[in-house]
């Protein structure tokens, strides 16, 4: 199994497509186009399947990491400005990328309208030879995800404190 793509709704496209871009540096594939609620076509029947009958369209953009993992990035017609993460309901509550950049790209987050949810962890303190760091961000509409500064088989390959 590969992994494929991540979706999320952002609040506003062209700041989405920025900060993705500028702050994370994931690629265009396909820039902002527009969808609309209609049976004529099968994208038109797939998202109404997916949606529901009236979710009165929305923008799309198709990113890429450096991996080739996608993300789709929705933002609906009808939609809150905003992502609160509720901890206690059922289902995906955040993403995590790798970076070699992991300072640069904290720095960036923050310059392009994001937000570091807390300080920077190391899975290994008191081992040099594992400097292993992790810490939650959240983008400009509250969707959370985490940075790692390793890939996820180094950092889970031992015990932690």
């Amino acid at each position: 199994m590969k992994m494929s793509h991540v979706g999320i709704m952002v609040g506003n496209m062209d700041k989405a497509v920025e900060f993705y871009t500028k702050a994370l540096g994931l690629e265009i594939v396909m820039g902002k186009s527009a969808v609309t609620e209609e049976k004529e076509t099968a994208i038109g029947r797939m998202c109404i399947a997916v949606f529901g009958e009236g979710f009165k369209g929305f923008n799309i953009a198709h990113l890429v990491t450096s991996d080739g993992i996608g993300f789709e990035l929705f933002e609906m017609k009808d939609r809150q400005e905003k992502h609160h993460v509720d901890f206690s309901r059922i289902g995906i509550f955040h993403y995590c990328l790798e970076t070699n950049d992991f300072e640069g790209v904290i720095k960036r987050v923050e310059q392009f309208g994001g937000k570091v949810r807390m300080d920077i962890m190391r899975y290994h303190p008191e081992d040099d030879s594992k400097p292993y760091q992790m810490v939650y961000l959240e983008d400009p509409f509250g969707n959370l995800f985490e940075l790692y500064s390793h890939s996820y088989s180094e950092t889970y390959s031992s015990e932690y404190e």
